[in-house]
């Protein structure tokens, strides 16, 4: 199932569990942990808490949402950051771990998590994002559950400066160009408006795409390339990888990947395309040519297409690395 990042008020998202970066009395706090008390029914909230609290720092508990859009809402307290080397990273492993656990027992289908103790808990940001993208894709390894980090500005968001001044540096050498030269050839004059004789008033020029076709439409239809679901099953089969490690990879949903694999005709969006792609470990050129299978390509005119391109020339098939540089440009991301 997919994991997603999303900048969005967690109050506010419609999902089965939201989770609360709890301290250890479970007492309405700051921050996030406010904010939840305050969606929810502070007094409601509270009275449940009272009954389960204190609970020890990675551990996780489960109360109803009240007054939020999701049913859940789960507990759990996050570590104070000293210096790395006083357990943090393993603490904080187990706030995802066990909150995703309890998410399971409760029959939860999708849950939401803040970036915990990167707030006045001092974790710092870039790396509490790792170890929550560690747990969360470990976890979903073996799980299926929708979820989602919820981010709820994108100063909160830090990725790999050195990964995005690489990416940085290809945007500026392939889409500012390919813009630049854009405008350019916008700008300079149409050959036909150059000086000539004028042409007869009577005299009018069919394009040559309007022009009577001399091919008879069924031999046009008997052309037909392999269809996007065939090449793909194809391609499966060819890379050695199964359906569950492929929609995995993919950060797709099971159900959407079973609708696909059902019916020849089905046409996916683009960036469930690329991140097929991106499962398959595909070559930029085997790419280009899946996609045109569903109608797309790749144009070095779009920032989103100049980024994919980038993960392709270089080989890295890492979508949730892909789609931390996508959040960071403000592009939408890969999979469901």
């Amino acid at each position: 199932m997919p994991f997603t990042i999303i900048r969005q008020d967690i109050t506010k998202m419609d999902v089965d569990a939201i989770v609360n970066a709890a301290n250890n009395e479970l007492q309405m706090g700051g921050g996030v942990c406010g904010a939840i008390f305050k969606a929810a029914g502070a007094s409601n909230l509270r009275a449940a808490c009272d009954k389960l609290a204190p609970i020890q720092t990675g551990e996780a508990v489960i109360t109803p949402g009240f007054a939020l859009p999701a049913k859940f809402v789960i507990h759990t307290a996050g570590p104070v950051y000293q210096d790395g080397a006083h357990g943090e990273k393993e603490l904080l492993t187990a706030c995802y771990t066990n909150a995703l656990n309890l998410a399971l027992e409760y029959h939860c289908e999708s849950i939401a998590f803040p970036l915990i103790s990167s707030g006045i808990y001092g974790y710092p940001k870039l790396e509490a994002l790792w170890v929550a993208s560690a747990a969360i894709r470990q976890f979903l390894e073996d799980h299926e559950i929708n979820v989602f980090l919820a981010v709820f500005d994108k100063i909160a968001f830090t990725v790999s400066q050195e990964l995005l001044g690489y990416v940085q540096a290809y945007v500026d050498t392939s889409y500012v160009r390919s813009v630049y030269d854009e405008t350019r050839e916008m700008q300079r004059p149409h050959p036909r408006m150059s000086k000539q004789q004028p042409r007869p008033y009577n005299t009018v020029e069919m394009p040559a795409s309007m022009a009577p076709p001399t091919t008879p439409l069924k031999d046009w239809l008997g052309r037909l390339d392999e269809p996007f679901s065939t090449t793909l099953l194809r391609l499966i089969d060819a890379k050695g990888k199964t359906d569950v490690e492929v929609y995995k990879r993919a950060n797709l949903d099971r159900k959407l990947f079973s609708k696909i694999r059902s019916s020849e005709s089905y046409m996916p969006s683009k960036r469930t395309a690329i991140a097929l792609a991106v499962a398959l470990q595909l070559t930029e050129r085997e790419t280009v040519d899946l996609l045109e299978r569903a109608g797309y390509s790749l144009s070095n005119s779009q920032l989103f297409d100049v980024i994919i391109r980038y993960f392709l020339s270089h080989q890295r098939y890492d979508i949730f690395e892909i789609n931390e540089v996508l959040f960071s440009y403000d592009q939408p991301l890969l999979g469901s």
